[in-house]
């Protein structure tokens, strides 16, 4: 009994070494990144800064901060003049930002253009934009005649499913579009098109037409078409889509509803800077 004991508190203090370092552990990634957060900080103010600087700033040692500037540095958010020894913000920062900027962008302009959309067509009105291998809603707008209060705002959903997934699809660089038609699409319904060869087809339709129609293959009863959103440099940012349920968008409803769709997506293209 004694020796059973004896193991079981080895054991239990074994587990809490375990947990104390692990504890450790996740306190000191918290800190890497808020000094790492810290050093961006501090270039920003001073618009460059060596590493004794940075390190004074961050009351830390100067290897530590020469290790933080590494990371930073191999992910492109900062660089260094050599000549100078000095830091600066990166290029990757400018990439973030301008991320960041076209989502806000998008979302400022969007939200009169959905509303009208709405109104005219009654339907249920949304912006969705790439988020690595999916859709995402970041602007909706409901027409007087929606049914339902589903939400989409936020969702992210499958690109082979839906028209805009569709639409953001089929603008993205050949390479890229290839490696995400390669995966196992699932087939969320039996209408749902999961083949390589056939989603190609769709895609090509898609780019001749300006616009992308997907009927019950996200959800039963569900109908959409979609359109692209340009920004200042013909590059697609966005797709503009309305949809409602299928009793009521007939074929040669979904055909008005994307002629109405494009010319929606191109005022909001021209508001993003596209045409000018």
């Amino acid at each position: 009994m004694t020796g059973t004991r004896k193991d079981a508190d080895q054991s239990g203090n074994g587990d809490g070494r375990t947990a104390a370092r692990q504890s450790r552990g996740a306190a000191g990634s918290v800190q890497s990144v808020d000094r790492a957060v810290s050093v961006l900080e501090i270039l920003a103010r001073h618009g460059e800064a060596g590493v004794t600087e940075i390190a004074d700033e961050l009351e830390v040692h100067k290897s530590t901060a020469f290790r933080l500037l590494g990371v930073l540095e191999a992910r492109g958010l900062v660089g260094q003049a050599k000549d100078r020894g000095k830091y600066f913000l990166g290029a990757g920062i400018l990439r973030l930002a301008g991320a960041a900027a076209v989502r806000m962008d998008i979302s400022q302009e969007g939200g009169p253009v959905c509303r009208e959309l709405a109104d005219e067509l009654g339907e249920t009105v949304n912006i969705a934009v790439l988020d690595d291998d999916a859709a995402v809603n970041i602007m909706q707008a409901r027409g007087p005649a929606s049914v339902t209060a589903q939400n989409w705002l936020g969702r992210r959903t499958p690109l082979h499913a839906t028209s805009s997934g569709k639409v953001l699809l089929a603008h993205l660089p050949t390479t890229l579009r290839e490696g995400l038609l390669a995966r196992t699409l699932p087939r969320l319904t039996e209408h749902t098109v999961t083949g390589t060869a056939a989603l190609r087809g769709e895609l090509e339709s898609v780019t001749d037409q300006g616009y992308a129609v997907a009927v019950e293959e996200l959800e039963i009863g569900l109908a959409a078409v979609a359109a692209p959103v340009r920004a200042h440099d013909s590059k697609v940012i966005g797709a503009l889509s309305a949809s409602g349920p299928v009793y009521r968008l007939t074929e040669d409803r979904l055909i008005e509803l994307a002629k109405r769709t494009v010319a929606a997506a191109q005022e909001l293209s021209r508001r993003m800077g596209y045409g000018f």
